[in-house]
């Protein structure tokens, strides 16, 4: 048997195409296995250390060729996103239940003021809402300025004072910065106490506790989502 015109013609087609197959397949397994791959997570706290931090760096040890974009933005959108699978999973404050979505409580960290290094509350080791009543203090305009500013009005409210709280359109660095200047305090969860600040001071707030929670869709078939799972 030998091949007619037709056939030499045919065959380096035909091998292109089994070549292109083999590579498609050994790509789809590798993605499986979740060795390849992407995974949008929105977030909230910083990640400077604790739990999420401790999660990522894990996980990347384990499946370095996977792509971890992280996402800052508020609850809404992010469950938005979630539910329209464009946001594998967020991890936001509360163990509250979410329609059309799953959660799982994942860890809690303690509730810090950012002082100026020379307010006079900085030699405490720690304070309570009391000694915070008649402070000023500020909120970013950015993710989670708004989750925040939602926070202190519940907290000071319950002290029967009118909360003093401004909003600035700054970063969260800038926010900081401010601080350190005097221009008033804020708040923020304990892992963003793992970085120095030139100038400010993180005293915890007692018995404060933010619980966290991680969020996602049960539609969400990401296999290298699934293995973070």
């Amino acid at each position: 048997m030998s091949l007619n015109r037709a056939g030499h013609q045919f065959l380096p087609r035909a091998r292109q195409t089994i070549r292109g197959l083999d590579e498609s397949l050994n790509a789809i397994a590798l993605l499986g296995r979740s060795e390849n791959g992407r995974i949008k997570i929105g977030i909230y706290s910083s990640i400077a250390s604790g739990f999420l931090a401790e999660l990522l760096r894990s996980f990347g040890d384990q499946h370095n060729d996977v792509q971890i974009q992280l996402i800052d933005g508020n609850p809404e959108e992010h469950l938005a996103a979630i539910r329209q699978l464009e946001l594998d999973v967020a991890f936001l404050t509360g163990t509250r239940a979410w329609q059309d979505c799953d959660s799982a409580f994942m860890w809690s960290e303690g509730v810090f003021v950012v002082l100026p290094e020379r307010h006079e509350l900085a030699i405490l080791t720690a304070v309570d809402w009391h000694e915070l009543s008649c402070e000023a203090f500020m909120v970013s305009e950015t993710a989670p300025g708004q989750e925040i500013y939602d926070y202190l009005v519940r907290k000071l409210a319950d002290l029967s004072c009118h909360p003093d709280i401004h909003v600035q359109s700054v970063s969260r660095d800038n926010l900081l910065s401010l601080v350190a200047i005097g221009r008033g305090l804020t708040v923020v969860s304990e892992a963003m106490t793992a970085t120095n600040y030139p100038g400010l001071v993180f005293r915890p707030i007692k018995g404060e506790r933010l619980p966290f929670s991680a969020i996602w869709s049960p539609n969400n078939d990401n296999p290298a989502f699934r293995r973070l799972l």
